[in-house]
């Protein structure tokens, strides 16, 4: 469990790679040039969100553009993972313009990610529609835990951002190889329709165990006296 605070909540991130992936951060952090800022990284890592999503619609027509999906996520996971960083690093953190921006742009890099993948071919529009749905219940409670509680919980699970990117990189290269699954008697289905489902259904738990347990917590902080 990796947990970092600022001036606004504290910041816990318990996923598989979170210790590993957080002193690499660190690692290149002190080492990039001064002329890079937070403001560069969090662009870049908006801009590869935006060229992932493109990609997947241009897959459509050509196969081979999944491949640029898979370097814009390692790009995203650069730039988005490395501004917080490195504004720690050299003592240059701005709290909230930080985690709004940061988060607004998130909305808005998922948005896009999702429409692309419902018009790859590769997803059913609806599920894609269904996977935007549960993102934005998902990230609305978690932003309101994290008013109401001081803490933004990063990762579900054991799963954070870094290993959701890993884990959708290796599907979109499966791709290549070919978009169906068989699950023997069931049938076979578009591996990202399957996998689409899967997800909706673990940020349907997330919102629910989540919910559940800050509303006890909330509860048990503010009874009423007898």
């Amino acid at each position: 469990m990796v947990t970092e605070a600022n001036s606004m909540h504290l910041r816990e991130h318990g996923s598989v790679l979170a210790a590993v992936e957080k002193k690499a951060l660190v690692w290149m952090a002190k080492r990039l040039p001064r002329w890079v800022s937070s403001d560069h990284l969090t662009l870049l890592g908006f801009a590869a969100m935006l060229l992932a999503g493109i990609a997947y619609w241009l897959a459509n027509r050509n196969p081979l553009a999944l491949l640029l999906v898979v370097l814009a996520l390692g790009v995203n996971w650069f730039g988005d993972s490395l501004d917080g960083t490195l504004a720690r690093v050299r003592n240059q953190q701005r709290p909230r313009y930080g985690f709004y921006v940061d988060h607004v742009l998130d909305l808005m890099g998922t948005l896009v990610l999702l429409a692309g993948l419902a018009l790859s071919g590769y997803m059913s529009p609806l599920i894609a529609l269904g996977m935007l749905a549960a993102y934005l219940m998902v990230a609305a409670e978690e932003f309101l835990a994290t008013h109401v509680r001081q803490v933004f919980h990063l990762s579900f699970l054991r799963i954070g951002p870094t290993e959701l990117r890993i884990i959708l990189a290796i599907g979109t290269v499966y791709l290549l190889h070919g978009p169906w699954v068989h699950l023997g008697v069931i049938g076979v289905f578009r591996l990202f329709d399957v996998g689409g489902i899967i997800a909706i259904a673990g940020m349907a738990l997330k919102l629910v165990v989540s919910a559940v347990r800050n509303t006890h917590a909330l509860y048990l902080a503010e009874r009423l006296p007898q």
